[in-house]
């Protein structure tokens, strides 16, 4: 099973009010539970890459530089997967990115911690960051918008 499916498995789990959905196979076992409040997901899957080291990135709140009214303009960055937002990559390393803050494709953006994995979001597109729309160590969903970009 690879990424895509199990994005695909918690939301349907997570839309058709399930509690709970096991699956295993040979060398796969994933658990996802439901319930008022977030999405948990157990999964134990054959390493394909090098493991993570944990880390605990510090609290830090969203930046904001303007009130935001007119957001047509700007290109939303959604969350690729289920997991908790970090803005940085442990207490010590500075933030990522900040409002006002210009990129390009391939500037990291944040990690999200999913299933012990930290993974980094890059951007796909450059432009400035207008808005951090989701507070630092917040759980995030699949396809929550987390930033406001400017485009070039």
């Amino acid at each position: 099973m690879d990424i895509k499916q199990i994005q695909d498995l918690i939301r349907f789990v997570s839309k058709s009010g399930v509690n709970e959905v096991s699956i295993e196979q040979k060398d796969f076992k994933i658990t996802i539970k439901t319930s008022q409040v977030p999405t948990i997901v157990n999964a134990t899957i054959p390493a394909t890459q090098p493991a993570a080291q944990a880390v605990l990135p510090a609290a830090a709140p969203p930046a904001v530089l303007e009130p935001i009214n007119d957001t047509s303009k700007y290109v939303t960055i959604k969350s690729p997967m289920i997991g908790t937002f970090y803005r940085s990559a442990s207490p010590e390393k500075p933030i990522f990115v900040n409002v006002g803050d210009e990129i390009e494709p391939g500037t990291v953006l944040c990690i999200i911690e999913a299933m012990k994995l930290f993974n980094e979001i890059e951007s796909e597109i450059s432009g400035r960051i207008v808005k951090i729309l989701v507070d630092n160590a917040s759980p995030v969903e699949y396809d929550q918008p987390l930033f406001l970009v400017e485009p070039f």
